[in-house]
């Protein structure tokens, strides 16, 4: 996926595209188009790049284990320079062009970005009540008939401490 710039004038330049998401390089869990909108600020020697990524993603519920589609929203900004990369130059959001560059190519940043836009906890919605652990059952359907009261039996020991606790 590349933004050509060979003939950019000085100034602020929108672009939109609404591709599939294998034109750069995505398979599961994204599916379907991807939505970008770029906002470029060209100065005489920078380009300076704010991006906004819409993609399709299907998941798994961490809690209820049931299949959902979300909607996944990141954005970055991305600072281009012409000229040489200096020496000791370790910033991940600033890339060099040759100064005869005609184009941009985005197609790493955009799979890179999308890739950590993946929610650590997926859940199908924010209050997911999960499984029950003692007979599986869909808490979010319906509460099932298990006796939460009872203790586990690996728990005693403390809970002999808590009382003991609690006397003294």
């Amino acid at each position: 996926m590349f933004i050509k710039i060979s003939n950019l004038s000085e100034g602020i330049h929108n672009y939109s595209f609404d591709e599939p998401i294998k034109k750069i390089e995505l398979g599961e869990p994204f599916f379907g188009n991807f939505l970008l909108k770029v906002e470029l600020v060209k100065s005489l020697n920078q380009i300076i790049m704010d991006a906004q990524i819409n993609l399709l993603a299907n998941f798994d519920c961490d809690r209820c284990n049931k299949n959902f589609d979300r909607m996944i929203d990141t954005k970055y900004k991305m600072v281009y320079m012409f000229g040489q990369k200096p020496m000791e130059s370790d910033s991940i959001n600033i890339n060099y062009l040759q100064v005869d560059a005609d184009k941009i190519d985005l197609t790493n940043d955009l799979r890179d970005y999308s890739l950590l836009s993946i929610p650590m906890k997926k859940l199908c919605k924010e209050d997911c009540k999960g499984l029950c652990y003692h007979c599986g059952k869909d808490l979010n359907e319906d509460q099932c008939d298990c006796n939460k009261t009872e203790i586990d039996t690996r728990w005693h020991p403390l809970l002999e401490l808590k009382n003991k606790l609690k006397t003294n």
